[in-house]
């Protein structure tokens, strides 16, 4: 464990096995902690508040320089760790995931640069944001660095303190950006890492007395426990949680380009991503004609070992996700979809490892459990709709509200369109946001935002001086 600017063995005695997802192989053993080891982590974070808390924007600038330059020249280990414990192929690794710690990294430096810790108000009172004190952070498996970056670079830039909890299967990314941020030279104590699992040590963070803020990113189901652990101390908490993302097609799209993206983006990380396009809604008078597009898109995606460059697709993260998938494509046949390309079962290739068959269903009703729940595995549903109201909601007929997609060649619906939509992001005719830009949901996909300026903003309390 890295606590008080040092690697201490632990306290607890549990260790958690790695497992490549692609060969089902141990390739690592991480010790975990139990509720010592985050007491320990957490009393270093609360000791070095004080003094972290009153250090300069040029302080704070200058580690976040240091951490960027010492991650860009390790980026290929971070690429090399996320193909070995997530699966994500290598040139996914290598062009997304990894680099996603440079980007967000970059947005905050230049969100701190300018951010407004102080500001005369209208009526002459001056409003300050100081930072909110010791943050607990509990990232996920699916996106490993670009979570780990998006809660530590903005905590470090409020002048936070924190204990980050990575994912249990997939620990190597963080232990990794833990020996950047020590050589980087960040004070002992403000930033700690305990490796444990969701049940007991994220459970523990959520309700401990010493955590000012929780920023959590996973289920919604694991959400809402972190609300609940959290309410009796009235903690701050920041969520990042579950979706299940519109894509809609209205006829006078691009629909060659826009299908073939919308599937890509469905499927990439295997599926797993929280703001995947996973229902596409397709106007009726072109919806033959884009699921015969998305059949030739799906059957062309091909699935290969995560070791190799390339567009195939990896492995799921674990045999657990595995039967999950399995699970709801069965249910997708046993509700009577029609399955276009896929089905239930491993690639005739790949019969060791999690992998699965890249699955599309059509002719899917809005009341089927494909269309309502977030399967987090490479399959797309298509829904058919007649106007554009009907469109709009089907979109907004869900509990979540992360992302959102849209295409057409009309510009005036576009805009008129994407306002409509209940989610926290929209992706315009295969635009895609960039770092720096606010990330969050409406609904049950969370609260808060992360990135950019408003991702250091959710890391500050509000103080007025009426002077």
């Amino acid at each position: 464990m890295f606590t008080g600017g040092a690697w201490h063995p632990p306290l607890g005695r549990a260790v958690q096995r790695v497992i490549n997802p692609a060969t089902e192989e141990v390739i690592a053993e991480v010790a975990l902690g139990d509720t010592r080891d985050l007491d320990r982590a957490v009393a270093a974070a609360r000791a070095a508040f004080p003094d972290w808390s009153e250090t300069s924007r040029q302080t704070r600038l200058d580690l976040l320089r240091s951490v960027l330059d010492i991650y860009t020249r390790r980026i290929g280990d971070f690429a090399a760790a996320i193909t070995a414990e997530l699966g994500a192929p290598r040139s996914l690794s290598e062009d997304a995931q990894a680099p996603a710690g440079v980007g967000h990294l970059r947005a905050v430096i230049e969100a701190l640069e300018a951010f407004p810790f102080e500001t005369r108000l209208p009526n002459g009172d001056l409003m300050l944001r100081d930072p909110v004190g010791v943050c607990g952070l509990i990232t996920p498996w699916n996106w490993p660095i670009n979570q780990i970056a998006l809660k530590v670079a903005p905590a470090l830039a409020a002048g936070c303190t924190m204990v980050l909890k990575p994912s249990e299967l997939t620990p190597l990314s963080g232990l990794l950006y833990a020996e950047v941020l020590e050589e980087a030279g960040v004070p002992p104590g403000v930033f700690n890492l305990v490796n444990g699992t969701g049940p007991e040590i994220g459970a523990a963070m959520a309700a401990h007395p010493d955590i000012d803020m929780i920023s959590f990113t996973g289920s919604t189901r694991a959400g809402k426990a972190v609300l609940r652990g959290g309410a009796e101390t009235v903690k701050r908490v920041t969520l990042e949680l579950g979706g299940k993302s519109a894509n809609i097609i209205f006829a006078d799209a691009d629909l060659e380009t826009a299908v073939a993206s919308g599937v890509k983006t469905c499927f990439q990380n295997t599926g797993q991503s929280c703001d995947a396009p996973t229902r596409m809604l397709v106007e009726r008078s072109a919806y033959d004609r884009v699921v015969a597009l998305a059949a030739k898109a799906g059957s062309e995606a091909t699935v290969g070992d995560p070791e190799q460059p390339g567009p195939h697709i990896g492995p799921l993260v674990s045999d657990l996700q595995f039967t999950r998938v399995q699970e709801l494509i069965s249910v997708g046949i046993a509700e009577g979809a029609r399955l276009v390309t896929g089905g239930p079962g491993k690639p005739e290739t790949c019969q060791r490892g999690y992998f699965v068959r890249p699955t599309i269903f059509a002719d899917v009703t809005p009341d089927m459990r494909i269309a309502r729940e977030e399967i987090f595995g490479p399959v797309l549903v298509i829904l058919p709709f007649d106007t554009e109201a009907e469109a709009i909601a089907l979109a907004n007929d869900t509990p979540y509200g992360l992302a959102s997609y849209l295409s057409t060649g009309d510009p005036d619906r576009a805009m008129r369109v994407a306002r409509a939509m209940r989610a926290g992001t929209c992706n315009v005719n295969g635009a895609y946001f960039g770092a720096g830009s606010p990330f969050g949901g409406f609904k049950q996909s969370g609260l808060g935002r992360e990135g950019g300026a408003l991702g250091i903003e959710d890391f500050t309390e509000v103080k007025v001086l009426a002077i």
